[in-house]
């Protein structure tokens, strides 16, 4: 008998496609076919394999019959080639069949801290452009004819369109732990799966902020008191910006996914071109040059729009075009009320955390209206160059919280408390130097936007408080990231719960009046509520519920 040893390339296997995934009834995982090869029989008296669909799987003969043993043409059987399982470019299962996957590291072994300065720089790098966006659209803000009023406009109006976002970022905590749990477990149909659940819920959230803002904005306005002057500045630009939510809830959606999947690269580069696209418009929009329209300070918003959907597109190409570890089709696209079911059990605590921080804004804001305008403008100056503060913390807990997720579907819990401790650690490090930094420089920083003394004077004071909390919420963000990615979300928002309604907003009241700080008062109050949440966590860490948390 001749043994026949086939080349490698003899064999016909090939990466599983999305026509082989098989959505199981009643909302269970989606099934993959494995594909069989030429030549490849079951065992005598064992049944030919199935799909998960319960259809015979194709054989060699194409009939939908086992293939029959070869012969050697003297009575004996050729031995059937040993085939290997197929691998999926990616490591995965993911991606396009024949295209090379990029950014897709296994994250559940190897160095915890290398894989965290590699998930955390890119996110870093957004930052830095969302900070660049805000400084610029203060600086073209306050050199509109409306001056400061113009800024705090802004201001105003930015503390409620970010109140929308909070609600659907809880939703994307909820994607963001499901497909972290199913990458790390290996199951990349079911990562596509949830993700396509995912989308079902950002496009109803755009319909109900979109009616918002046509019909509540001036509303809104009203309810806070602000002046009839920062009314009239802020008005049209409310609008556009709640109207414009799809396309920043369908970018930064697709991002989630991403990034929850390994790959922070192509969610940078999708930022980069909105940044960019914003630089540009930006003013051309608010001062009509080069032909453009003047649409003043609602320049701001289409500009930032537009940018946002220039954006997706990156991020969808990629999804859909499979260049990432994810590949998503609508080929196969259903409503699974049972993964929507469980992503909404995860992201409603994370929503209702996010709306208390938003409201919590809202009542500072209310609090700081009857000092006047130049109290506004201060408030809302040091909202936006809290951005510069926020800078790495972020970053560093997004990517603890991509590695908790991902470690935890692998069955590592110990590898997911490192990546924790590590992220903490790498925060307050960087948290102290940009605090540092921005105490020292707060009035400088407050004058690149403004020259009005009352404003300059009170912004600094403020900004310097909050270079002072920065440390505190880095530590803050990056034990939220990692709670919220492990499918924690409950803990975390009862942190924030007690710490904004029972600590922070009291206390800002309590400051700013019978006590006779003024709107100074209210800065502190936000200080000591935020140190006192990063308090809050620590038993909570030691308590590790959040380790064992069921997510898929």
């Amino acid at each position: 008998m001749r043994l026949v040893i086939l080349p490698e390339t003899a064999l016909c296997h090939r990466t599983p496609t999305d026509k082989d995934i098989h959505p199981t009834p009643h909302g269970g995982r989606p099934q993959v076919s494995q594909p069989t090869s030429p030549g490849h029989s079951e065992p005598e008296g064992q049944p030919a394999p199935t799909s998960a669909t319960g259809v015979p799987a194709p054989s060699a003969n194409g009939d939908g019959k086992a293939a029959a043993p070869a012969s050697n043409g003297d009575g004996t059987q050729k031995p059937a080639p040993v085939a290997t399982a197929p691998v999926a470019v990616g490591g995965h299962g993911g991606g396009r069949p024949g295209r090379r996957i990029r950014y897709t590291a296994d994250l559940t072994t190897g160095s915890v801290r290398k894989h965290l300065w590699k998930l955390a720089w890119p996110q870093w790098l957004e930052n830095v452009l969302g900070v660049l966006e805000q400084v610029i659209d203060l600086f073209w803000a306050g050199r509109l004819a409306g001056g400061y009023r113009s800024i705090a406009g802004l201001g105003v109006a930015q503390t409620f369109t970010t109140f929308g976002p909070q609600v659907r970022m809880g939703f994307d905590q909820g994607l963001r732990a499901m497909v972290s749990r199913a990458v790390g477990a290996g199951d990349i149909a079911l990562a596509n799966h949830i993700s396509l659940q995912a989308l079902t819920l950002t496009l109803l959230y755009s319909l109900v902020m979109i009616a918002i803002g046509f019909f509540l904005t001036d509303f809104l306005l009203g309810a806070i008191a602000v002046s009839d002057a920062i009314k009239a500045e802020t008005s049209a630009y409310m609008k556009v910006q709640f109207m414009g939510t799809a396309g920043i809830g369908f970018r930064n959606v697709a991002g989630s996914m991403l990034q929850a999947s390994g790959d922070v690269m192509t969610p940078l580069k999708a930022t980069t071109v909105f940044r960019v696209v914003s630089f540009v418009l930006t003013p051309l929009l608010m001062f009509g040059w080069l032909g453009f329209p003047a649409f003043g300070l609602m320049g701001v918003a289409i500009a930032y729009v537009i940018a946002q959907l220039a954006g997706a597109v990156v991020n969808y190409w990629a999804l859909f075009r499979g260049t990432s570890r994810l590949h998503l089709t609508f080929r196969s696209y259903r409503v699974d009320f049972r993964i929507l079911g469980r992503m909404l059990r995860i992201g409603i605590p994370a929503s209702i955390a996010g709306t208390e921080r938003a409201i919590s804004q809202l009542v500072l804001l209310r609090l700081v209206t009857p000092f006047g305008d130049t109290a506004v403008a201060a408030y809302s100056l040091a909202r936006r160059i809290e951005m510069v503060t926020n800078f790495g913390g972020m970053g560093i807990g997004n990517a603890a919280g991509i590695m908790v997720g991902q470690n935890l579907g692998a069955g590592k819990p110990d590898r997911a408390r490192q990546a924790l401790k590590w992220g903490l650690a790498i925060a307050a490090a960087v948290k102290l130097v940009v605090g540092a930094l921005v105490f020292a420089s707060a009035a400088y920083f407050v004058l690149l936007f403004t020259t009005e003394a009352g404003v300059v004077d009170m912004g600094a004071t403020w900004l310097r408080i909050v270079a002072i909390s920065a440390l505190f919420l880095g530590l803050t963000q990056v034990f939220q990231q990692a709670f919220n990615t492990a499918g924690d979300t409950g803990t975390v928002a009862l942190i924030v719960f007690a710490s904004v309604f029972f600590i922070e907003m009291p206390l800002a009241w309590v400051l700013a009046y019978p006590l006779g700080m003024g709107p100074l008062g209210v800065a502190y109050a936000n200080l000591i509520g935020v140190a006192a949440r990063t308090g809050f966590f620590v038993p909570m860490y030691y308590w590790d519920r959040w380790l064992k948390i069921k997510v898929i």
